[in-house]
């Protein structure tokens, strides 16, 4: 029977572990709290993750049977690490449903399932905010600033289609031309004196 080839873990391999990835690192600037900033945290996980490399722990793609059985180790390491970083962003009230689950992914799923719920009155009230803002008192850049992070949340609620197929781009410059107007719209009355 032929020795395994040793598998090289470097920093492009998902189970290469940084010397500042401890399990009490600092990822991201949000505490997940429930349903109401479910998407927010998610998505800011999400980031971080992808930039550590790491995201595949939460989504299933790195689970422990796709290793080599001479990485499950090093698998159990990055894994427990992952789920602390989960851990570390999730309120006390929340975290004892959490800590005693097997790996990273089961974690993930459970918070999906009880939490990613795309609440209607939740969509009503942001798409409200977003019609009714306006720049009032504040520069151009700052008004188009509170607009786009409404955009975003808005558009985590209620995603897009986005398959790259002709209709799919004609939905987006669709919305891109409403969010035009809908900042215009926003805007003072010193800027409603374009050239006619």
């Amino acid at each position: 029977m032929a020795a395994e080839t040793p598998v090289k873990i470097d920093h492009t391999h998902p189970l290469f572990l940084q010397s500042l990835d401890t399990p009490g690192m600092i990822l991201i600037p949000i505490q997940f709290t429930g349903s109401e900033n479910y998407g927010l945290w998610s998505r800011s996980m999400s980031l971080a993750l992808k930039a550590k490399q790491k995201l595949g722990f939460v989504t299933g793609a790195c689970a422990k049977e796709s290793f080599e059985k001479n990485l499950h180790e090093e698998w159990e390491t990055c894994n427990a690490i992952v789920h602390s970083w989960i851990m570390n962003y999730v309120s006390k009230d929340l975290l004892s449903s959490i800590i005693y689950a097997s790996d990273a992914h089961a974690v993930w799923e459970d918070l999906q399932k009880r939490f990613d719920k795309v609440n209607r009155v939740q969509i009503f009230q942001l798409h409200r905010s977003i019609l009714r803002l306006s720049q009032g008192a504040d520069y151009v850049a700052v008004y188009f600033t509170k607009l786009k992070e409404l955009w975003a949340e808005y558009d985590i609620l209620v995603p897009y289609p986005d398959c790259g197929c002709p209709k799919s781009k004609e939905h987006m410059t669709h919305l891109q031309q409403q969010r035009l107007m809908q900042f215009l719209d926003g805007l003072n009355d010193t800027f409603d004196q374009a050239p006619r």
